[in-house]
């Protein structure tokens, strides 16, 4: 009988679509609740993407990024960024070269302040990655894996019970009037609970504001590091000229 009346609603779905059938209403209070969880659904997803783009422009060590990242959850900790920046590469290379130029070469004495102000530039790099990773990204990536998902469950059961209960409501007389009652109980508690899911994500948005502005603020001053070292390189070279 269960998959009898499974049959019947995705029937009466189909029907829907097709057909033009009317099916029972949702108010408009949940139907705008939905359209906002399906935008943040989809910022979520964009803003995680393009803040790793921002972190890591090369594609190849995004991978990266994505590998280690998935390697530290199974670890169950972050102990560094687990790939090397390429300033951190390029400074090593000037201090390489420049050790072996000897103290008594111009060139390799200011290969080797370069090196140092470029792996100074890399550590702030690793630093601003760990930051944003940490307590924005994962974070991000926590809300979408937990609580939209379980949204987009609860609202995937709550269709089913609304597709049952209209099915079994149209067949009223060869259908029980027992079997529409529980229809309907199971459709409205179903809808409550999506209703209270989505409910409190919205409401969670003020402190998910607060940390967003908080890590801005975060990678401004991180920049401002890369800066400073940056002027540093610059001025390094100018005095070895």
């Amino acid at each position: 009988f269960r998959f009898k009346g499974f049959k019947g609603s995705i029937h009466y779905k189909v029907s829907e679509k097709v057909g033009g059938a009317e099916g029972t209403k949702l108010d408009d209070d949940f139907v705008e609740m939905e359209k906002k969880v399906d935008t943040t659904s989809r910022a979520v997803m964009d803003i995680m993407t393009k803040t790793t783009e921002y972190l890591q422009p090369n594609p190849a060590t995004r991978a990266k990024m994505s590998m280690m990242s998935s390697m530290s959850k199974i670890r169950g900790g972050d102990k560094g960024p687990g790939y090397t920046q390429t300033e951190t590469v390029l400074g090593e290379a000037m201090q390489k070269f420049g050790r072996e130029l000897g103290e008594e070469s111009n060139f390799g004495l200011a290969l080797i302040d370069a090196g140092e102000a470029m792996r100074e530039l890399g550590e702030v790099k690793d630093a601003l990655d760990m930051e944003v990773k940490q307590n924005f990204i994962d974070p991000l990536q926590n809300m979408y894996d937990k609580d939209l998902k379980e949204i987009q469950h609860h609202l995937k059961k709550m269709e089913g019970r609304r597709l049952d209960f209209d099915y079994k409501k149209k067949r009223q007389g060869k259908v029980t009037d027992d079997e529409i009652k529980q229809a309907l109980e199971k459709f409205d508690d179903s809808k409550e609970i999506a209703e209270q899911s989505m409910f409190n994500l919205l409401e969670s948005d003020v402190r998910s504001v607060c940390v967003c502005v908080c890590r801005s603020r975060e990678v401004g001053h991180k920049n401002s590091d890369s800066f400073q070292c940056t002027h540093l390189l610059r001025y390094i070279l100018s005095v070895e000229k």
